[in-house]
């Protein structure tokens, strides 16, 4: 019944800014804490953002400065904006959350950071 669906990714030169989207169904945002996630071809997933019920976020040292998580509880999805782009940030981005029955991701959306 939980599904998330990224939206907003795509290619952007450096310097530049995204802004990704996570639809969820399923479950309350506002109620979890959400994650992005991200994983550049041959490496492992890695966490870049997170946020709690309780509007606390964290970043991965890497995008500090640069990336903000955000939710709009009415339309219930959390954004990803992203400033500053650097072809190192060049990956496919998911959304993540949790609740006592599993884990959940979505599908992915690619972002591609190129002059």
């Amino acid at each position: 019944q939980v599904q998330l669906v990224e939206s907003g990714g795509g290619l952007v030169q450096p310097g530049g800014s995204l802004r990704l989207s996570c639809a969820a169904s399923g479950i309350i945002v506002s109620l979890h804490s959400m994650g992005w996630y991200r994983q550049a071809p041959g490496k492992q997933r890695e966490l870049v953002a997170t946020i709690t019920a309780g509007r606390t976020t964290n970043y991965t040292d890497s995008v500090k400065g640069r990336f903000t998580i955000s939710r709009d509880n009415t339309k219930n999805m959390v954004y990803l904006q992203m400033n500053s782009l650097k072809p190192e940030d060049t990956a496919v981005y998911f959304c993540n959350t949790k609740n006592v029955l599993g884990v959940y991701w979505g599908r992915g959306t690619q972002v591609t950071v190129s002059s």
